[in-house]
Formats: structure tokens, C-alpha cells, sequence
């Protein structure tokens, strides 16, 4: 990370003026990756959404990560410790993924030049949507000021996410009334 402090009120601003200008979870995702990438300067940032079915942590957007490690192959809970323990709510610092036996694709991770991970839980209530990660291309302990800043910005992820999922399901439900109040007008 670079010296220049981080005025994180200005960047958790610039997150929720994203969260509040749409209802497309793919598009608010994508500009709240790109905010924190922009706001801490690390090398990059992913946020992945739990599949509850599979059991796995599906990409919901990523900024700075090449498309060769998006692609590494799936993250399973069940063979990722690092996401066991933050889908139950436990922010989770990983000091070098490279060798740290907690991190699922370590290899990968060296190869892509990642070093330090901050992963922090996306949670609705107590119940784990998914996993918002940093990436530092170097050993980076997160200080409180970062760690508070990453957590407020997963708080609103999860709540922007809730947020939409409901807007469709309104719209869903607009959707069929209207059909069916033209069904009964045709009748």
C-alpha cells in the first residue's frame, strides 16, 4: 500500500452513492471493488457469494485480479478453512497465502503475486451471503482504521445485495399482476 493516507469517509461515500444509484447487483458489486481497490491502493479486491446449494463461493466481481486466477477452479467451503471460519463470521487475516496451508489455492496465489489477504464476511442478519476479500502484493498487517472501513463496506455489499434480490422479487411480483390483470381485461 502506498503512504497516502485514505480519507475513508470520501470512499465510503463513494460506496454508498454506487449502492444508492442502482438495483443491478452484477454492476454494484463491480464499482464497490473497484472503490476499495481505489480508496486502499492494494492490489485488488473480490467479493463471491455463497451458492447455500453447492457449497460454493461463486464470483460476484473482482478488480485487479488477472482472469487466469478468477479461473483457478471452485471455491469449496468445505476445502477452504480461510472461508469456513469468515462465513461464520470471523474476519480472517492471512499474513502470506502463499504458504499458509489455511489459503486453497497457495500456489495460485504465488503465481499471480499475491501475499496478504483480509477476508471479511458478508453477512444479512447472522447468516453468511458471502466473502469480501483484499489482496496486498506484499506483507500487509490491515490496521483498525482499514479493517472498520472493509467491514462497514461489507455490511453494505450484504445489504445492498438483500436490497436488490427484493426489488426483483417486486418486480417479479408487479410483473405477474399486471399479466394477469390483462388476462382478466381480455376475458
Amino acid at each position: 500500500m502506498k503512504e497516502k493516507k485514505t480519507d475513508y469517509f470520501v470512499a465510503l461515500y463513494d460506496v454508498a452513492m454506487v449502492i444508492n444509484a442502482s438495483l443491478d447487483p452484477s454492476k454494484v458489486l463491480d464499482e464497490i471493488v473497484r472503490c476499495i481497490v481505489g480508496a486502499m491502493q492494494i492490489k485488488a479486491c473480490s467479493i463471491r457469494l455463497l451458492d447455500s446449494q453447492s457449497k460454493q463461493l461463486i464470483l460476484g466481481a473482482a478488480c485487479g485480479l488477472s482472469k487466469d486466477y478468477l479461473h483457478k477452479g471452485p471455491i469449496l467451503v468445505k476445502e477452504s478453512r480461510l472461508d469456513q471460519k469468515v462465513l461464520s463470521g470471523e474476519t480472517t487475516w492471512l499474513k502470506n497465502v502463499q504458504t499458509d496451508m489455511n489459503f486453497q489455492y497457495g500456489a495460485k496465489a504465488k503465481a499471480e503475486g499475491i501475499k496478504s489477504v483480509l477476508a471479511l464476511p458478508l453477512m444479512l442478519a447472522k447468516n453468511p451471503i458471502g466473502v469480501l476479500r483484499v489482496y496486498s502484493d506484499k506483507i500487509h498487517k490491515f490496521n483498525d482504521d482499514e479493517t472498520k472501513f472493509l467491514k462497514a463496506i461489507a455490511n453494505l455489499s450484504a445489504i445492498a445485495l438483500d436490497n436488490a434480490k427484493h426489488h426483483k422479487t417486486l418486480q417479479t411480483c408487479c410483473d405477474l399482476m399486471n399479466e394477469h390483470k390483462y388476462r382478466i381485461d381480455d376475458n
